[in-house]
């Protein structure tokens, strides 16, 4: 007898056995004969015997198994196993050997454990012909277990003695199989008459059939956001999905995204599309992006506030689905003109109890720094590097500033749920420090969902909270010259050492009592300055707390009538607080110092109530719904900033040590609010499974429009779709046609207050008590932009759903423009406002998939998605011949222009003057040398455009038994960008493109050999020639990559703990492919219209290479 413990271990090793159906070994040997009487002794003492004369030992449980029973019989001389039989066949005693250990447990337990093992059972799936179905899913209802079937329709699974199998393939109805404990099942699968594929999600949350939509659609699985983490996971999408451009800020930790579908349509408004999370919009604005390639907001740096849809855990999202055009959007209206990206969380499930954890390490490196040259020092006199050639020590100044950065995302989630009520919760932690010192990120996400039926399900209730704080320290001013840390780094001279400066970046001041900057030069210190006195000594928090809850109910009024109204409120709360200690910058920062105090609240309300159909009468369906909605968006900020002010005491950060003079700056926005009230209306009607029309109507209220005669607008949408297959005969090797096409007219919603008419209304109180007055005119005829868009397209599927093309050609042409016109001599206001001009896009979508491998081991699927877009101003208004858009800045070598014939991102700006045949036009200075001339004062010249001429993404994934390979290369192909690091660097003579220059004596300039000297002072720096300094964005990259594991189920059913286990190593933006230009093309200013595709001493990119862990329990 062993103690419990130990008899628990092995009856447990027993019931293991019993469950994966391992044989006990039992030896069979007669010559093993008890010696002795065993009559009127008990079993306990038979048992010891036993043990005593046989190399058996016995295992069982004292306290649950009663061996004091005595035995009357006398059989001595039997053999050990004719012994056993007798002693326990009239008992509730059973016995199991294995190898020479005989376990003793009740016969009811051993017969329970029995009955409930897995059994090995074998199937078959066919189609109703009685082909095999090769790789359809099959899977455990309750559990992650599964298996596909292979090349000739069979799966080998092993099952509880009740369970239920779900058994789905594209293009068949799925089916649910009971299973009663047969050893092999034989299942058929009938096609779906619709070769549906899949029911997506559609404008206000509403579920169609794919087959029956007009207009294009993209799904993508919640899968791929994750399997590559980012901070912002937005950019997780780039390269996989046609007609959708994804470019991040080059500012580091928590940067914004900026998504452009189809093309630029708004010259002032907004161009990023519409988020929306389980039907509902959520807030995405920024509290400030880049003002200008000089600095931001009130002469300080650079900077991004981060934006709304980095703060969702990825690891919540079970799709997305991106609705490219006007008319899939038009049910939203005003919001909506640039797309919509519906949002489908996660949500418990019926039957399913499980824990998923996952934790995400990866390492970032800066790539895509500048090239410097080592052979020219530093000049004492310039303070450049156009000094003379000399032998210098090799410092890596640049490469030793930036660290490594390391991320770290742990995400755990639980769901669990039966018939009436699911849960879902999780947590996620974020953990970041980035590639500048002392800037570092931590978030947190907590999300809880419920979802419940009542009353036979005729009431249906979805709860979620969804809970975040941020925090980032310390983020460098990124893009610009103002207190950015990359001026100084990549301007100082070749051949130093600059951590002389790194660790004395401080000196004393004892007439002033306190630490000063320390810097080489202060020539330039609004522009340049120490970069590590700037990291050091400019201290900042970004913080946000952010709270989504919303709650829907669905009433079942009969089986074709539902009523559903759904609320939610999304709060966001951001503060921001930045110390710029005494000596930063005086020009722009004042004698003691500079702070700047941030508190900005946004809140989004909305609520919907909608009634909605589905009704079919024989050949005919009918779905629609018809209802309305309130947005209600509030901000309310306070922006204190001393500026040149300063403050009454040195490098003492509060408010009350602000000087108040009209040299500080104060911006505020007391309760600005805008409301949409709305009502709309969908319908569409399918006639056979085969021809749908679809029909949407909406009509906006918004609170811009006050004080004009437009009270509101009228979005109209029509779509039409044929299923070829379902109507015509088709050839076998043709599973799936369709064409679609799709017309409708969105607006786009317009600034707060142009039309208050009221004097003095939009003047403001700014620091000091000064009053700025507004200097626009009321426009009362203001009405928002209009966007006409139409699509056709088609959507094949062939050879058994192993390859499927889909194909868009779209055109929008967005009208009622609003722009900005010089008043007349002697008017009341300086500017006034008019609705004009037209914008088109015009462009095509392709994607083709195909299925080349497809076996029980092995699968190979590989993706290929293209699109091209035209953008080009139609026309703009007759007394405007061209209109700039954002911030110029001062000293600085382009503007974004319109121009009719042009396009949104056409860059102007100084370029070399040329004759008649295209040549550069020469002068000679008054050395007599050669130079170019340089015409464009005031950035008047094209030279060059931001948009690319088409983009191609290419994704693959391979899975072999438990391994899986997935890679992605995506290109973007034509378009310019402009590089004025590159000019700034060569000005100061550290660029190796400089060096090379003047080692070889001359510059070759279109096959003129000009003095490197002499052409780098005309074209180089700020003020220089933008058409030399343009390159191509053409740029190639390997941009994502995974290589995993998945550990066996076999494996996982023994630990009964785990089950699944999956390991991966991944890595983004790990090389580039092809690249012109000297930094990411694919990294942008801001989030805004301007500063698109310049380059102005931006963050570098990072490679980012890490391993993935994903536990299921």
């Amino acid at each position: 007898m062993i103690n419990n413990v130990t008899m628990k271990i092995y009856l447990l090793m027993l019931g293991l056995l019993l469950c994966v159906g391992v044989k006990a070994q039992v030896v069979r040997d007669d010559l093993i004969v008890l010696k002795t009487d065993i009559s009127g002794k008990t079993l306990a003492q038979i048992l010891d015997m036993i043990e005593q004369q046989t190399p058996y030992s016995f295992i069982y449980d004292a306290q649950v198994i009663d061996l004091s029973v005595p035995v009357r019989d006398n059989w001595e001389g039997k053999t050990l196993f004719d012994l056993l039989y007798l002693l326990f066949k009239d008992t509730d005693i059973a016995y199991t050997v294995v190898n020479k250990q005989i376990i003793l447990n009740h016969r009811e337990d051993v017969i329970r454990m029995q009955q409930n093992a897995p059994r090995r059972v074998t199937g078959t799936v066919k189609d109703k012909s009685g082909e095999p179905v090769i790789g359809a899913n099959v899977l455990i209802k309750g559990t992650s277990q599964g298996t596909v079937t292979d090349p000739d329709g069979r799966f080998t699974l092993y099952l509880p003695p009740k369970a239920t199998l779900q058994v789905s393939y594209i293009g068949y109805l799925p089916q649910k199989i009971q299973y009663d404990g047969e050893k092999t099942l034989q299942i058929q699968l009938a096609e779906d008459s619709q070769q549906l594929g899949e029911v997506v999600v559609t404008a206000l949350g509403l579920h169609k059939q794919e087959a029956s939509l007009p207009y294009a659609t993209q799904l993508v699985a919640g899968d791929e956001l994750v399997r590559a983490k980012d901070l912002n996971f937005i950019q997780t999408l780039a390269g996989k999905t046609a007609g959708v451009q994804i470019n991040r800020t080059s500012f580091g930790l928590g940067s914004s995204a900026r998504v452009i579908i189809r093309g630029y349509r708004s010259v002032s408004g907004n161009n990023q599309p519409l988020y929306v999370i389980d039907g509902v919009p959520m807030l995405n604005s920024s509290n400030e992006q880049a003002v200008s390639a000089i600095g931001g907001t009130a002469d300080a740096g650079n900077r991004d506030g981060g934006d709304g849809i980095s703060n969702l855990n990825p690891d919540d999202i079970e799709s997305i689905s991106i609705l490219k055009g006007a008319s899939a959007a038009a049910l939203y209206g005003s919001q909506a003109a640039n797309g919509v990206i519906l949002i489908t969380t996660r949500k418990g499930q019926e039957d399913v109890q499980r824990v998923t954890f996952s934790s995400s390490l990866t390492v970032d490196h800066a790539v895509s720094l500048p090239r410097f040259q080592n052979d020219y020092g530093m000049d004492r006199e310039t303070k450049t590097s156009w000094g003379a050639k000399t032998a210098l020590p090799r410092y890596d100044n640049v490469g030793d500033f930036f660290r490594n950065g390391l991320t770290a995302i742990n995400s755990l989630s639980f769901t669990t749920g039966n018939e009436k009520m699911q849960s879902y919760f999780s947590y996620a932690n974020t953990s970041a420090r980035g590639i500048v010192e002392h800037n570092k990120m931590q978030k947190h996400n907590l999300n809880f969902r419920e979802t419940a039926s009542f009353f036979d399900d005729y009431l249906k209730l979805d709860a979620n909270v969804n809970l975040m704080t941020q925090s980032i320290k310390d983020r460098p001013a990124s893009g610009g010259y103002y207190m950015n840390p990359l001026v100084g780094l990549y301007r100082f001279p070749r051949g130093e050492d600059i951590n002389e400066y790194r660790t004395r970046f401080e000196t004393f001041n004892e007439r002033r009592n306190l630490m000063e900057q320390n810097w080489y030069t202060d020539g330039e210190l609004d522009m340049e300055q120490n970069p590590y006195w700037l990291t050091n000594r400019i201290k900042s928090d970004d913080k946000r707390t952010r709270v989504i809850a919303s709650l829907t109910a669905s009433l079942k009024i009969t089986d074709w009538l539902n009523l559903q109204a759904r609320g939610t409120a999304d709060y966001a709360h951001d503060t921001f607080e930045q110390k710029m200690y005494a000596s930063t910058a005086p020009a722009l920062a004042g004698a003691n110092g500079r702070y700047i105090n941030l508190n900005y609240t946004e809140n989004l309300y909305y609520g919907d109530v909608m009634a909605m159909v589905n009704k079919k009468w024989d050949d005919i369906t009918l779905t629609g719904a018809l209802g309305g909605s309130i947005n209600s968006r509030t901000v309310n900020s306070l922006r204190l900033d001393s500026k040149t002010a300063s403050l009454y005491y040195p490098n003492l950060f509060t408010v009350a040590n602000i000087i108040m003079s009209t040299a500080a700056y104060i911006n505020q926005q007391i309760n600005e609010k805008r409301v949409i009230q709305s009502v709309f209306a969908t319908a569409q009607l399918g006639w056979k499974e085969s021809l749908y029309i679809d029909l949407t109507a909406r009509n906006d209220w918004s609170s811009t429009l006050a004080y004009t005669r437009y009270k509101s607008f009228f979005y109209p949408s029509v779509g039409l779709s044929w299923v070829l297959n379902n109507s015509l005969a088709m050839p076998e090797w043709v599973n799936y046609g369709k064409l679609r096409s799709s017309w409708s007219k969105v607006g786009n919603d317009l600034p707060l207050f142009l039309s208050n008419p009221i004097a003095g209304s939009n003047d403001q109180i700014i620091a000091g008590g000064a009053i700025q007055t507004n200097t626009g005119a009321p426009f009362d005829e203001l009405k928002p932009e209009m966007s006409t868009s139409w699509e056709v397209g088609t959507e094949w599927k062939f050879f058994n759903y192993r390859v499927d093309f889909d194909f868009t050609y779209y055109k929008t042409n967005t009208k009622n423009q609003l722009f900005t016109l010089p008043s007349s001599a002697g008017a009341t206001y300086k500017y006034y406002y008019v609705n004009a001009g037209n914008i088109q896009n015009q462009g095509i979508e392709a994607s083709l998939g195909v299925t080349p491998v497809l076996t029980n081991d092995f699968q190979w699927k590989t993706l290929l998605n293209f699109s091209t877009n035209r953008n080009k101003v139609i026309a703009l208004h007759p007394d405007l011949k061209t209109f700039i858009y954002g911030d110029e800045g001062f000293s600085s070598s382009y503007s974004m222009r319109l121009v009719e014939g042009g396009s949104m991102g056409d860059i102007y700006g100084k370029a070399f003057k040329r004759d008649a045949n295209g040549r550069i036009v020469y002068t000679k200075d008054v050395d007599g040398d050669q130079v170019p001339v340089v015409i464009g004062s005031g950035n008047t010249e094209k030279v060059g455009n931001s948009n690319p001429d088409f983009m191609l993404g290419w994704g693959n994934s391979l899975s072999y038994k438990g391994f899986n390979l997935y890679f992605l290369i995506d290109g973007r192909f034509g378009g310019d960008v402009l590089s004025q690091t590159q000019a700034d660097m060569d000005q100061k003579g550290v660029s190796w493109e400089s060096g090379e220059a003047r080692n070889a004596g001359y510059v070759d300039l279109e096959g003129t050999y000009l003095d490197p000297s002499k052409f780098y002072t005309i074209v180089s720096g700020r003020n220089g020639c933008s058409e030399y300094y343009m390159y191509s964005a053409t740029n190639i990259r390997l941009r994502e990559l995974s290589l995993g594991y998945t550990f066996p189920e076999k494996l996982m059913e023994k630990s009964k703990l785990l089950r699944g286990v999956q390991l991966s190593f991944v890595g983004r933006n790990l090389f580039f492919l092809h690249k012109s230009a000297p930094f990411d093309p694919d990294a942008v200013l801001s989030t805004k219209n301007d500063n698109q595709g310049v380059d102005v001493f931006g963050m570098p990119t990072t490679r980012s290479l890490g391993l993935n862990v994903k536990l299921t329990f």
